[in-house]
């Protein structure tokens, strides 16, 4: 267990300890007289104990969980000696990222040179994304109807269905229908004008009064309707004021309220600079009304109709034409329009195609972008429970829910996949596999708008074709990302590490923040070990499986048992079983021919994993990273290739020992659990190169 140092070293160790630890040290700065701290959380702070410290002159708390203590003209040896602390090698640790944070930075990187686009797309995506808990729901009581359609319980296509279905249909199409007014309420909001304002005059045109001029045969004067001889649909004008307006049913439009927002806007803005804001109440909203509700009608509604209907015939042409195109095109493109908030304009048009096709034919393929994104979601799932993950098992069981049940891909985007750079190319990969089975099957269409999740499978068609595409969508990029990993070998080594040092604490245990960093992939020994105290114990059953590799001593000396060595973290089995040797000299070779995949920069502790996967570390001292590299002379690099009695480094054993640390230099086999066992040779003086572990697979 580490033991503060006398001085300074203890002063710091107690101020961080003051402070709430290192865990909550987001920042450390300092000027003149004073240690400057940005905090997670204020709170944690222990006032009394830092004020009752010797060398504190005092402290303040200031808000946003900022903290100061006063130290003098000492200040700036405090600070080195408290960033110089094993546990603060990284500067302070960084605030949690939410879901949120992840979104926003996407969206700063996405930021180009015209302000206009990147405005432009936040007010669509702002305008849309609160509803997607009311779409949701409604995809769902799709789904379920549709599975009790393809049972035979009820026909949904029947024109004589009983007033329950009838009321049934009516508890999904709320949603869809008053679609206009949602959007408009959002993105009045979001534009900073009174969103009822945006919602009532989105209402006006949608009515009873102003639908049922839709109806030729409503007995209204000055109506006139004619039949599109191609389209087979009905197009009436109504002479208002003495001017024609055209007669549209606004159900389930989206353009037409975001046009008539981004309108509104300057309209309600310029009356508030007109009039005086102790009227604004009254007389703001009434204009608002009296201008706009017109201009919809007359003007926007038409023009959102026709943009709406020329976007959705462009891409239909695509499908028409080129439907493998398109089928590959819309999973390709989905994973980087979700993270921007810049897919919902196809979101839009989804609903433009159910209004004026009657069906729609993107989200089929868009089903494989969804299911590829929860398949990466299933592979670092039964990553983190195969590498004993909790944070991440739980981050990704919920988000597997939320995109296997749901449709929801953001808690898989902005929880995992938009955190670890390895997942996308994998993920891509699920994707163009699901569009060119879609496209080379025939496609995929829907008459209803849905979140593409396993509950609404029956809502496309064909259904076939749709499992097809989304099974072989998830499960390649589930097995690509399981394969591979989500995580780079280094990240990989310091998250097992930072597991196994946190379970050896749940055991009592102490494990110095130096070892973090040092277990390689599939470093699972530390639980096997500890309910013994030696792996090699539990494993002698299979002790004599498989010819054995011996690994060398790294330095000549006296050969020890783990038990001896006087760290309980290594004497634990937490970095595996192997021995510890009292050097002789501070020559330390590599004990085993592989590949260095470690090798920390204060140059005390090597990772090298062999071609048949054994993983070995290399430990020089105890706690000599406190040390920061001062006598050690490291003559590899990470990635290097090394044989048996390469040079790894040379060590001053006078500087270790005029630090206190003690010398004895440790080599450990990591990944002993996976292993049929490690069987150090202990009690032996043994020369430089001379076998003193046998490992058996």
């Amino acid at each position: 267990m580490n033991t503060p140092a006398p001085g300074t070293g203890a002063l710091a160790e107690k101020i961080l300890r003051g402070v709430g630890g290192p865990e909550n040290v987001e920042s450390l700065t300092h000027c003149a007289t004073r240690l400057r701290f940005q905090l997670h959380d204020g709170d944690k702070v222990d006032k009394a104990a830092l004020d009752a410290l010797g060398d504190v002159m005092g402290t303040v708390a200031q808000s946003g969980d900022r903290f100061q203590i006063v130290i003098g003209g000492a200040v700036s040896r405090v600070y080195s000696e408290i960033m110089n602390l094993p546990s603060m090698s990284g500067g302070g640790t960084a605030k949690p990222k939410s879901d949120a944070d992840v979104k926003a930075e996407m969206r700063a990187k996405s930021r180009g040179r015209y302000a206009v686009v990147d405005n432009f797309f936040e007010y669509l995506s702002d305008s849309f994304r609160p509803l997607m808990g009311v779409l949701l729901g409604s995809s769902l009581i799709i789904a379920i109807a549709s599975v009790l359609d393809a049972l035979g319980f009820v026909d949904f296509r029947a024109a004589d269905k009983s007033a329950t279905w009838v009321f049934v249909d009516a508890m999904w199409r709320s949603v869809l229908y008053f679609l206009p007014i949602f959007v408009a309420y959002n993105a009045a909001k979001k534009l900073k004008i009174d969103p009822w304002v945006g919602a009532a005059v989105m209402a006006a045109v949608m009515t009873p009064n102003f639908t049922g001029m839709l109806n030729k045969d409503s007995g209204i004067p000055g109506i006139t309707c004619t039949t599109n001889g191609t389209l087979g649909t009905q197009e009436c004008v109504a002479h208002v004021f003495g001017l024609p307006m055209q007669l549209n049913d606004y159900g389930g439009q989206v353009f037409v309220p975001l046009l008539m927002v981004a309108l509104l806007a300057l309209v309600y803005k310029g009356l508030q600079r007109i009039f005086p804001e102790a009227v604004h109440m009254v007389f703001v909203p009434f204009f608002s009304m009296l201008i706009m509700i017109p201009i919809t009608a007359f003007l926007i509604g038409p023009m959102g109709i026709w943009a709406g209907n020329g976007l959705g015939e462009g891409l239909s042409w695509l499908n028409g034409n080129a439907p493998i195109v398109f089928a590959i095109m819309i999973p390709l493109i989905y994973p980087f329009l979700v993270p921007l908030g810049l897919h919902w304009p196809l979101n839009a048009l989804m609903l433009v195609n159910i209004n004026t096709l009657g069906y729609d034919f993107i989200q089929g393929p868009m089903g494989a972008w969804n299911f590829a994104c929860f398949g990466a979601t299933a592979g670092v799932l039964l990553l983190s429970v195969r590498h004993r993950e909790k944070e991440m098992r739980q981050t990704a069981t919920g988000a597997l829910a939320a995109g296997l049940f749901g449709g929801i891909s953001e808690p898989s985007l902005y929880g995992i996949h938009l955190r670890f750079k390895r997942i996308y190319p994998r993920m891509l990969v699920g994707c163009l596999v699901g569009g060119v089975l879609v496209g080379v099957l025939g496609g995929v269409d829907t008459k209803a708008f849905a979140f593409t999740s396993l509950l609404t499978i029956p809502v496309f068609s064909p259904t076939g074709t749709y499992v097809i595409a989304i099974t072989a969508a998830f499960f390649t990029s589930m097995a690509l990302v399981y394969f591979s990993d989500f995580r780079t070998p280094e990240d990989r080594a310091a998250a097992n590490a930072e597991r196994d040092a946190a379970e050896a604490a749940e055991r009592g245990e102490d494990a110095p923040a130096d070892e973090r960093e040092l277990v390689s992939v599939g470093a699972t020994a530390g639980s096997a070990g500890s309910a013994t105290g030696s792996v090699s114990t539990v494993k002698a059953t299979a002790s004599g499986a498989g010819a054995g590799v011996e690994l060398a001593a790294p330095v000549a000396g006296r050969v020890v048992g783990l038990d001896e060595v006087g760290d309980p973290v290594f004497a634990s089995r937490a970095l595996g079983e192997g021995v510890g040797i009292e050097p002789a000299d501070g020559h330390v070779v590599a004990p085993v021919a592989g590949e260095l995949v470690t090798v920390v920069d204060t140059g005390h502790a090597f990772g090298i994993r062999t071609a048949d996967d054994i993983e070995v570390l290399v430990h020089v001292g105890i706690d000599t990273v406190q040390m920061a590299g001062n006598g050690f002379d490291v003559r590899v690099k990470t990635g290097q290739k090394v044989s048996v009695g390469d040079l790894l480094v040379e060590v001053d054993l006078d500087a270790v020992r005029a630090a206190e640390h003690p010398t004895v230099t440790l080599m450990t086999v990591t990944n002993t659990a996976d292993l049929a066992s490690v069987e150090p040779h202990i009690g032996q003086d043994v020369a430089l190169g001379a076998p003193v572990v046998t490992v058996r697979r």
